[in-house]
């Protein structure tokens, strides 16, 4: 979008807030950049130019605003809808990859080389992925900075940060502030408030956004130990690269309220990227809804209750596991299967308030399972057991790199795989947004009450016109029920 001057124009000049993270407005006068709805006066169109990226701004020499702190508009949402191969990258970037492996490492798991990597970045977003991971490096230090009471050495470290130094300059040329002056604008009381170890955070989203069946579908589906529902807040346990967390997600009206308790800083980039991933926050809701008011039976479901997500999850393997847990049962029966394997294989945690006690096994650690002590049908045991040995062995891959059609394929390829198990592997683990579930129950009940075509194939074909956002239009069909999964829990 940010080719486009005139539309990028009209966005800033009306402080339109959709636009946030879309693109960024650097200010040739003051050497600032700014998300589109920052509240300053807009400045005059000659001295406004625009970049894809806030690492391209930095690459540029521009410095981030301080009063509209571009750094924490959500991302933009081409790369949840897209599953090329710069897409792909910027999901590897968000989840930590090149800090932790380097550029190599990105350029292997994307099976492409480093300089092909790099030219694509370069020439859509403006930056190479070294410069694109320092940014996200520099607003993990700012959070780091604002809501902890940790020494700077510690912080810059925690941030991904191979020095102090670099740690400093970084800061100093990005914010135009050194990190002890950041600190100094935060007002003390919030600083001094922080529980040790636990960092309060705020995951900002484009509006509108209907937490009913998003919050509703993670609680109702919860596996006991490792999942919850507590005081108006959806609690988990995360399995990290470094370690393990806990984290408590409030919905508010403007935001998402993020606890986030981890076991090694290191992993806060990586907790955040994948919480707002399962919460589908990056979501264009005004996009994908204007595409599906269109249609006349989904036009009155829209008007509704506008802004639903598709609620996904912070484990890939997991919920491959899970789904195939739930083949043909009722959503307690599969909570059930679940649990036991929770209890039985997974690793305990410890939780200070209770109620969260283990992280959901590793697919290793469910390969060392002896079948015979799975309470299911053998056809059930034999898929289970194909799908964990492979993703133990990595001959399977869901991790945020894949391609979704090539994945889709490869998992009906597997024992005991239909089109629904792969179908909503795809929608709620690999993110795809036009996945769709023709053959699911609660869609053909849903289409049977509204008058569209009840079987697997006309459904297909009718569906047509709600792409690429079949994914969405599941949930608003989904919707037209009572289940549990509808509703924000009490």
């Amino acid at each position: 979008m940010h080719t486009d001057t005139e539309r990028c124009v009209r966005a800033v000049q009306s402080k339109d807030a959709r636009f946030d993270g879309w693109f960024f407005t650097a200010v040739l006068t003051t050497r600032i950049y700014c998300r589109p709805s920052c509240p300053a006066v807009p400045p005059k169109p000659a001295n406004m130019t625009f970049y894809p990226s806030a690492a391209a701004c930095q690459q540029a020499g521009f410095r981030a605003c301080k009063r509209c702190r571009p750094d924490t508009s959500p991302g933009s949402p081409e790369w949840n809808e897209r599953a090329d191969l710069v897409a792909r990258a910027m999901r590897l970037i968000a989840d930590g990859i090149v800090d932790r492996e380097g550029v190599p490492g990105l350029a292997a798991r994307l099976g492409y080389s480093t300089r092909q990597v790099e030219r694509q970045l370069l020439a859509e977003l403006g930056a190479g992925p070294l410069a694109l991971a320092r940014a996200q490096r520099a607003q993990t230090a700012r959070l780091l900075i604002e809501t902890t009471a940790l020494p700077m050495a510690e912080i810059a470290f925690a941030a991904g940060f191979s020095s102090i130094r670099t740690f400093n300059d970084t800061v100093r040329e990005v914010f135009a502030l050194s990190p002890s002056e950041l600190r100094t604008r935060v007002p003390r009381r919030n600083a001094g408030a922080v529980t040790p170890g636990v960092l309060t955070l705020r995951l900002p989203f484009r509006a509108p956004l209907n937490p009913d069946n998003l919050f509703g579908h993670l609680a109702a589906t919860a596996v006991p130990g490792v999942e919850e529902w507590r005081d108006g807040a959806y609690r988990r346990t995360l399995r990290l690269p470094y370690g393990h967390g806990i984290v408590a997600l409030t919905p508010n009206p403007d935001h998402v309220a993020c606890r986030l308790t981890l076991s090694d800083l290191r992993d806060l980039t990586v907790a955040i990227s994948r919480c707002r991933r399962m919460l589908d926050l990056d979501a264009d809701p005004v996009a994908i809804d204007d595409q599906l008011r269109t249609d006349p039976v989904l036009a009155p479901l829209v008007a509704k209750a506008p802004g639903r997500r598709v609620p996904r999850t912070v484990d890939e393997a997991e919920f491959a596991v899970r789904a195939v847990l739930g083949q043909q049962v009722s959503t307690a029966a599969a909570r059930t299967h679940a649990a036991r394997l929770v209890t039985a294989h997974g690793d305990p945690v410890d939780d200070p308030e209770g109620g969260l006690t283990h992280l959901f096994p590793s697919p290793e650690q469910l390969a060392a399972v002896d079948p015979e002590s799975l309470a299911m049908p053998g056809t059930r045991r034999t898929t289970f057991t194909t799908l964990v040995g492979q993703l133990a062995d990595g001959t399977l891959n869901l991790g945020v790199e894949t391609d979704w059609s090539e994945t889709r394929a490869r998992l009906l390829a597997l024992p005991g795989f239909g089109p629904w198990t792969a179908d909503v592997i795809a929608m709620r683990a690999l993110g795809d947004p036009d996945a769709f579930l023709p053959t699911d129950l609660g869609i053909r009940k849903a289409a049977q009450e509204l008058g569209l075509p009840s079987t697997p194939a006309a459904l297909t074909a009718r569906a047509a016109a709600w792409r690429p956002w079949r994914a969405y239009a599941v949930q608003y069909l989904w919707a037209t029920d009572s289940h549990p999964i509808n509703f924000l829990p009490v």
